[in-house]
């Protein structure tokens, strides 16, 4: 077997000559489960997800059926394998009512090793309609939500086409601080117009119901959306980079870390089901135009599901949900650890990098001294992360690992 090389020695020439050399061993990573629910009130004109306008009611019955049957068909897969978290992400999950998700957890619980402790988290919008549902939600066993606020001031939601308003978000933040101990706030900056003063004042806002968790990220104009055909007037780049700096600083001083690029949690409160996604751990995703990354001891599978509900239904009724899949190579794994990882304050420790790829790190290592020659990134033989200047040029940093 291939020796691990410690970071700061030169790797053997048989290393170089041989091509990617692959460790003998492949432990699987830690399993999450992910859960597409496709449908929402409206699409969003910045809005690149699998998502699709409900035309009245969703097929709620079916497709809890079809996600229970797509989870089955999976099952050889991760066999024995427990699953540390369920996130039901879209789309609009929260359209889903209480006792549909009560009877997936049951199924996810029933028919995989789901621990007792995993985190559960369902992404939910503050409209009128689901908000009055979280109590129901709470006991169907979500034990974490997450909101789509995005912001508070009513002219900022109204050109980001969101079918709330400001009073609506202030209600469901607060019922959501009552009805979960672990609850996020997703809010946006560099919106149409939006001055560094609004921006704040939305950070201030959302830090008014306590949240253990905040999402803060730049609005960017993603291809085949509204927003690209027909791109509003955003802030200029020096202003939305004085909104990110403002914004980290704010939150730094009300106590939450800034623990992934877009990510604040109060201590001990980040989400365990993204951590284990920049960890390169493994994940099942079931629902229309789910992914997955699933770690098999010979192999790392990716797939993809049928995107389209109709043609999701249609399939998973045919015993055939997946639509794509594909064996990751040893030569792309390096990048895909890295675009993960990377994203992680704290980086990662050079074992976690030999266990989730099965390469010796001396496979990367002429990458790491340069990018570190350049101050893009911290080395010890004990941890690798980015530094604040790799932080703020990531892309920049991942090109090394194309």
């Amino acid at each position: 077997m291939q020796k691990t090389i410690p970071i700061f020695a030169a790797p053997a020439a048989s290393t170089v000559a041989d091509g990617p050399t692959v460790l003998e061993f492949r432990k699987s990573p830690p399993l999450s489960l992910y859960v597409h629910v496709p449908w929402c009130v409206q699409k969003c004109p910045y809005c690149d997800f699998n998502s699709h306008e409900a035309d009245g009611q969703i097929p709620e019955r079916q497709y809890v059926d079809a996600l229970i049957a797509d989870l089955q068909s999976a099952l050889p897969l991760i066999w024995g394998r427990p699953v540390v978290s369920v996130f039901f992400g879209g789309g609009t999950p929260s359209l889903l009512s209480p006792a549909a998700l009560d009877e997936l957890i049951a199924a996810f619980r029933a028919l995989a090793m789901l621990s007792p402790e995993a985190e559960i988290t369902l992404e939910a919008n503050p409209g009128t309609v689901e908000a009055d549902k979280f109590a129901g939600f709470r006991a169907a066993g979500i034990n974490r939500l997450s909101l789509g606020i995005q912001s508070f001031n009513d002219a900022h939601l109204q050109a980001l086409g969101r079918i709330h308003g400001s009073a609506e978000a202030r209600r469901a933040a607060q019922l959501a601080g009552e009805h979960f101990e672990r609850f996020n706030l997703d809010l946006m900056y560099g919106l149409p117009n939006q001055t560094l003063a609004e921006a704040l004042n939305d950070i201030e806002t959302a830090l008014s119901f306590t949240p253990p968790h905040l999402s803060c990220y730049q609005l960017t104009l993603e291809p085949n959306t509204r927003f690209a055909a027909f791109p509003p007037d955003l802030p200029e780049g020096d202003l939305c980079a004085d909104m990110q700096e403002a914004i980290e600083t704010r939150l730094a001083e009300a106590g939450y870390a800034n623990y992934e690029t877009s990510a604040f949690a109060q201590p001990g409160r980040q989400c365990l089901h993204n951590l284990n996604y920049w960890h390169f751990g493994d994940y099942l995703g079931i629902g229309a135009g789910a992914h997955s990354k699933l770690t098999l001891h010979d192999r790392v599978l990716r797939q993809m599901r049928w995107k389209h509900p109709t043609a999701y239904l249609k399939q998973v009724q045919s015993g055939s949900p997946v639509q794509e899949h594909q064996e990751v190579g040893a030569d792309a794994l390096p990048f895909e650890f890295m675009m993960n990882a990377l994203r992680l304050a704290e980086g990662f420790t050079p074992s976690t990098f030999e266990s989730r790829t099965s390469l010796p790190l001396a496979r990367i290592l002429p990458q790491l001294r340069a990018a570190a020659d350049d101050d893009l990134l911290s080395l010890s033989p004990e941890r690798i992360a980015p530094t604040e200047k790799g932080r703020r040029f990531l892309n920049v940093l991942l090109e090394r690992f194309l």
